[in-house]
């Protein structure tokens, strides 16, 4: 008995553990985008702004480097996958024997790391102009050192091996014998293509086109050998963090996530509706009588969390039209400048109960002259002291004898006061 309730509190807690894992530094980031503070931060809490999103959509390298990424995105989507495409077809056509070296070759770009593959795109590319006579200021030349140019041939070069997997998968589900039926019947080739095989992997088409989007939107390691004099996104961030980066970071980073989750509630939302429109086509479900909320949102819960998340951003960016967060700022300052004052004073006070005492005054005299300075600051020479006793002084040394060697001519007392020679 006690078993299944062991098992579901331990499923309970590696749910918790995973999926905070995985949302916690989302959940942190989206949090620090209405923090009033200048550094991404979600703790400690200043004030609820917007001004981060107003810095993001004013910030020109940023909407530069979206618009550049969202072009390179399309030129990649229809690039690998027109060639996922033809690949994964060729594969289910070729021999047994030839399928698995085949298969490796297009899987082989996958294992190649993206820096490799942008610098020999790169030095590939240049040799071909070279190779086809592209002078400098030609139409050739030109083509072959674009930066946009490169970065969908570079990442083509390896997402077009991702498209091809998910068409491989979908094809495992397709049943040759409807098209060997249709050529049997008198189509073509093209004709069987378009009419059956095309709409059978209309799903596969969908979701190879949304992995190749997303995985050129983040590609950085090919892209920066290749962008040349443009700038995508990801490169543009890279720049950004190396140079100090602001909120607005995490408000671009909020906005993707809120994007993200809209897409993925109306795709979900899309499909229950077909779901439900296909049942009731086919009698399985009675056709909902004619009520206030329309058909499409009654039994679909993704529809209607899409509708709350859509009128919760509307709500939101009337909010911030209006939300002005100065006097919260100035009380925050002034909050912050005395908690800053009362550490500097706290650090005062630690410091003089940590002072050591000065020691008491000493009554030994040094000898005169003995110091540094020849006792020039001796508690005696001090104003206002008293003058110490004047030495005695010296006796008279006796005559020596002129035993020297000019005969003691220079003695003092040999010294005349007068003109006299």
């Amino acid at each position: 008995m006690k078993s299944p309730i062991v098992s579901r509190i331990a499923l309970g807690l590696y749910f918790i553990i995973f999926f905070g894992y995985l949302m916690g530094p989302l959940l942190v980031m989206s949090v620090s985008a209405f923090n009033s503070p200048s550094f991404p931060s979600a703790s400690p809490w200043e004030c609820f702004t917007f001004e981060w999103f107003s810095v993001l959509w004013h910030d020109r390298h940023i909407r530069e480097g979206i618009y550049y990424s969202v072009i390179i995105g399309l030129g990649t989507v229809i690039l690998s996958v027109s060639m996922g495409l033809a690949a994964s077809i060729v594969l289910t056509q070729i021999s047994a024997r030839l399928r698995s070296v085949y298969y490796t070759m297009i899987i082989a770009p996958i294992l190649i790391p993206g820096v490799v593959i942008g610098i020999s795109t790169l030095v590939f590319w240049d040799r071909v102009g070279r190779f086809l006579g592209a002078g400098e200021g030609s139409l050739l030349d030109g083509l072959f050192h674009n930066g946009l140019f490169l970065t969908i041939l570079g990442q083509s070069s390896f997402i077009a091996s991702y498209a091809m997997l998910v068409f491989v998968a979908r094809l495992q589900r397709f049943d040759p014998g409807l098209t060997e039926a249709a050529l049997d019947l008198g189509a073509s080739h093209t004709q069987a293509f378009r009419k059956i095989l095309l709409p059978f992997l209309r799903p596969a088409i969908a979701s190879a086109s949304v992995l190749a989007f997303l995985a050129s939107f983040e590609n950085y390691n090919t892209t920066t050998f290749t962008i040349v004099d443009y700038k995508t996104l990801t490169t543009v961030l890279a720049q950004k963090v190396r140079l100090g980066i602001n909120p607005s970071i995490s408000a671009l980073a909020f906005a993707i996530i809120t994007l993200t989750i809209l897409v993925a509630l109306a795709s979900e939302a899309y499909r229950r509706a077909a779901q439900r429109k296909e049942a009731v086509w086919q009698g399985k479900v009675a056709r909902p009588a004619a009520r206030l909320w329309p058909a499409w949102l009654r039994g679909n819960p993704a529809a209607i969390l899409f509708v709350l998340l859509s009128f919760t951003i509307i709500v939101a960016f009337g909010v911030a039209q209006r939300y002005s967060p100065a006097q919260c700022k100035i009380a925050a300052r002034e909050a912050k400048q005395a908690e800053i004052q009362r550490s500097i004073e706290e650090l005062r006070a630690r410091r003089q109960e940590e002072a050591p005492q000065a020691p008491a005054p000493t009554t030994d005299t040094a000898p005169a002259g003995s110091g540094a300075f020849g006792n020039v600051f001796a508690p005696g020479n001090l104003p206002g002291a008293p003058a110490p006793e004047p030495a005695p002084e010296p006796a008279p040394a006796p005559d020596a004898p002129a035993n020297g060697a000019f005969g003691n001519v220079f003695a003092p007392g040999n010294l005349t006061t007068g003109g006299d020679n």
